[in-house]
């Protein structure tokens, strides 16, 4: 199996300044992430970036919300000072930041914030009564400009799957941006599907068989068009949370490559080691670690190649509580 290869300075990431404990809120505080600066700084080159200072609005400010109604584009403006409005600034600045940073491989955001709140971020009538409920401006400006670059909160990382999730996206579309579009090849794009085989049907199996025909006929299309319609249905595909049923489906098929090569006493004991993740036993850590053990001494270089084996740093811990 092949362990997730890293740049010695670390996986570049871009992060919510405050989150890095810099004093750049509205009230000249901040929000520091222990399990950021503590755990993930040491694989990950963290980039700081406010979208709210970048526009000007300097440190104390006046808090500033979304305002518009439901089907409409929200704009940012002032809480106190309603005549404030920083739409047009935070649009140009967020573009430019998406436009500056391609090298990225993720960003960690802000729970709440009108420019970095990934979800559920509130909507004002321009009565100031609630409204509904939609992404930061900041936020809504990655997805258009970056759509591929994985995004998270830093609170919702406090759930282990979801948590997992964003760090395996994170390893995957390093991945790409090393061995595929560093140097563009249709080889090298085959290559990234066969070694994310099983990750992606981990996560989306209709998406796994659906890329697995496209890329079927791909050499027929220009390379540029291709990579690109890959990428992004790859990425939206992991980013759907894989569940215990679409895990133990993968380990299925990784274990499809051992059958020959174990007894008949090892099979049902990986066997059943599969049914008691599925059935909410034990972790993903308990089956990983038996077929990572067998598959490095028996299994084929296809099946040692699987990214899903190892798609992050073993000491994360991240497949030990999910």
């Amino acid at each position: 199996m092949v362990e997730p290869a890293e740049r010695r300075d670390g996986i570049p990431v871009g992060i919510s300044a405050c989150l890095m404990g810099e004093q750049v809120r509205y009230n000249g505080g901040h929000k520091r992430s222990r399990y950021c600066l503590e755990v993930l700084q040491e694989r990950f080159a963290f980039e700081p970036f406010c979208p709210e200072l970048e526009a000007g609005l300097g440190v104390p400010r006046d808090p500033i919300r979304l305002v518009g109604l439901q089907g409409e584009e929200p704009r940012v403006q002032g809480t106190r000072d309603t005549s404030l409005d920083v739409t047009e600034r935070l649009a140009e600045v967020s573009e430019a930041f998406a436009a500056r940073h391609r090298h990225l491989r993720g960003f960690i955001l802000m729970k709440g914030s009108p420019s970095c709140g990934l979800s559920r971020v509130k909507v004002y009538h321009p009565n100031g009564m609630p409204s509904h409920a939609d992404s930061g401006a900041f936020v809504r400006a990655l997805r258009r400009h970056f759509p591929e670059l994985p995004l998270e909160e830093e609170a919702r990382m406090n759930d282990a799957v979801l948590r997992e999730n964003f760090i395996t996206r994170v390893y995957a579309f390093d991945d790409w941006k090393r061995r595929v579009e560093a140097a563009p090849r249709y080889h090298a794009l085959l290559q990234f599907h066969s070694r994310q085989k099983y990750l992606l049907m981990a996560h989306h199996v209709e998406a796994y068989r659906e890329l697995g025909r496209y890329l079927a006929e791909s050499s027929k299309l220009p390379l540029e068009e291709a990579m690109a319609h890959y990428l992004k249905r790859f990425m939206a595909a992991l980013g759907r949370p894989a569940t215990r049923k679409t895990h133990a489906n993968a380990l299925m098929h990784v274990l499809g490559y051992l059958r020959e090569a174990v007894d008949g006493e090892t099979r049902q004991d990986l066997l059943a080691a599969i049914e008691d993740y599925r059935l909410g036993h034990v972790h993903l850590v308990v089956p990983i670690r038996l077929l990572n053990h067998y598959v490095k001494r028996h299994g084929s270089d296809y099946v040692r190649e699987q990214t899903y084996l190892d798609p992050h740093p073993y000491e994360l811990g991240l497949r030990n509580s999910i």
